[in-house]
């Protein structure tokens, strides 16, 4: 059985609306704040060589897919070569290679690709995804790159839910600039 990975940017106050300020919001290019990310690359490398999937909503899809397959590297090799699942009602057909949409009973079908994988399945940047996740209880661990900024404004990652979610720290870094990697994991027998 896989095991479903949230791995979100967010600020210190829990935004991850337009980290990189290419959609208009007012407080948007906070991830671009650090000047040398060096180990944030090199985390980012790390995490995509132990992934088995990507998971995405559509507007992370394409926001990613406008842009990895044209790139270079160790890291864009291996983006572009993972298995991609996209999250949509609206997307006709995915065009970044080795795409998969995912339509219908959503839930039903991320259970069943949960079922059907071995290893992590990632969902990058996709928090509206990453809420339903949570609220069906399919996310099993989260990794939390959290900048050190606070906006005071714009989406959050975490919405309500109907019960409470026990989750456990596995695990915490110090990168580049004083961001800090917190990874949780659901805690199931709480």
């Amino acid at each position: 059985m896989g095991k479903i990975v949230i791995s979100e940017n967010v600020t210190l106050d829990g935004v991850v609306e337009d980290p990189t300020g290419d959609e208009g919001f007012r407080l948007g290019g906070w991830f671009g704040q650090l000047k040398d990310r060096e180990e944030l690359n090199r985390l980012a490398l790390e995490e995509a060589l132990t992934t088995e999937a990507l998971l995405f909503g559509r507007r992370s899809y394409e926001f990613f897919g406008s842009r990895w397959p044209s790139r270079t590297g160790a890291l864009a090799d291996r983006l572009n070569s993972l298995p991609k699942y996209v999250v949509s009602a609206t997307l006709d057909k995915p065009d970044w290679n080795n795409s998969t949409l995912v339509t219908g009973d959503v839930v039903g079908e991320i259970a069943k690709l949960r079922r059907n994988l071995a290893g992590d399945i990632v969902v990058l940047a996709s928090f509206q995804l990453a809420r339903t996740l949570l609220e069906h209880d399919l996310a099993d661990e989260l990794r939390l790159k959290i900048y050190p900024v606070v906006l005071g404004a714009g989406a959050r990652l975490f919405g309500g839910t109907s019960d409470k979610r026990p989750m456990r720290l596995t695990g915490t870094r110090t990168l580049d600039e004083g961001v800090a990697c917190l990874t949780y994991a659901r805690d199931r027998d709480a």
